[in-house]
């Protein structure tokens, strides 16, 4: 795989991935978010206060995880292939992640930790189809 693949896949799961957190943690969930967090406080950033070159960053470090998971070790170059493989490592990425969050803070209930499991497993997916589309494009 050359760097060009590389980037061009990055690139695009990056915006596919970062537009899904949006959609799902900042517009469709955030109501249930709020009501399934624990009993810490003032642990979210308000709007004004994030700081998305970090956010942009750790989106840019999941996503890289993909393409260099599909394209070094799995050889993944389709949306389908990319989809359930970006799926799996999802649900054991967010399992391992809000299992861990859960046993050791008190940011989240378990109702929180058990759906967020589903959403970072899907938004994973999703950009996990569009890694392996990009890949295996001529």
């Amino acid at each position: 795989m050359n760097a060009k693949k590389r980037i061009s896949a990055t690139l695009a799961g990056f915006v596919v991935f970062f537009l899904l957190g949006w959609l799902f943690y900042g517009i469709l969930l955030v109501d249930f978010y709020a009501a399934n967090q624990g009993s810490a406080t003032g642990v979210m950033r308000s709007d004004s206060e994030m700081v998305f070159w970090a956010l942009a960053l750790g989106n840019l470090f999941q996503v890289y995880l993909l393409v260099y998971i599909f394209g070094k070790w799995a050889n993944i170059t389709t949306f389908g292939g990319g989809f359930q493989a970006g799926a799996l490592i999802g649900l054991i990425f967010g399992s391992g992640y809000n299992f861990t969050m859960y046993g050791t803070t008190n940011i989240m209930n378990l109702t929180g930790t058990l759906v967020d499991v589903f959403v970072i497993a899907l938004m994973m997916a999703i950009t996990g189809g569009v890694v392996g589309f990009v890949l295996g494009r001529k």
